[in-house]
């Protein structure tokens, strides 16, 4: 009787450690809150693009500040300045997605021609990408492709955006379907095929200088 009921404890143990993936589907998450990063750097994995003549696309840093959405930290883009097309992206290396669910939280900071920013997917490299943005200065947010380095809008959706608090950008994608949500509002459902593949990363443009927090991508493998 003791034995037959250390085996049924055992198989119990065995079926609770089989992992719960749903519809047959395993995801893999990656979660950055830049909390354990040191000020005045950059995590290991986030690379610099640059502007069309040849300079660092940005200033990108870890900063400490009372604005943090999750305390400490946040990604900030802080160079205030650049032309009208001058994209600051930030891709991260040694990740490649096809269907995910990427969010980030973001804060307008400053900008007189430009505010906010944006997440990248699918990015072949710095030139090659889809995006979604969002700027408080027009009140809309936007999708687009970008091809070697020029911005294909794909749709528009105008909204009220207030400077004065966090928002949250929402992509969700499954073959050409992407899906775009701001601050859990759907506001695109689309298909698109240009882009199959790639890196994800973050976007800011010409002066606008925004913090980004809680960076989330999740892998539909």
């Amino acid at each position: 009787m003791i034995l037959a009921l250390q085996r049924l404890l055992l198989m119990t143990i065995l079926l609770l450690a089989v992992p719960v993936t749903g519809h047959g589907v395993e995801n893999t998450t990656y979660v950055w809150t830049f909390d354990d990063d040191l000020p005045n750097t950059l995590p290991d994995a986030f690379q610099v693009g640059t502007l069309f003549d040849g300079r660092p696309a940005g200033e990108w840093k870890v900063l400490e500040t009372d604005r943090a959405k999750s305390p400490p930290h946040v990604l900030g883009q802080l160079m205030g300045k650049g032309a009208e097309h001058a994209y600051k992206t930030m891709l991260i290396n040694g990740i490649r997605a096809s269907d995910l669910e990427l969010q980030v939280s973001f804060l307008p900071i400053e900008g007189k021609a430009d505010m906010g920013g944006g997440l990248i997917w699918r990015a072949a490299n710095d030139r090659n990408y889809y995006l979604t943005r969002a700027n408080p200065l027009e009140q809309n947010i936007r999708i687009y492709r970008v091809v070697k380095g020029v911005r294909q809008m794909l749709k528009n959706f105008d909204h009220v955006i207030d400077v004065r608090q966090w928002h949250a950008l929402r992509v969700i994608t499954k073959g050409c379907r992407v899906q775009v949500f701001f601050d859990e509002k759907q506001v695109f459902d689309l298909c698109d095929q240009t882009f199959s593949s790639g890196q994800i990363g973050l976007w800011t443009k010409s002066d606008a200088v925004t913090y980004f927090d809680d960076l989330k991508l999740q892998i539909a493998r």
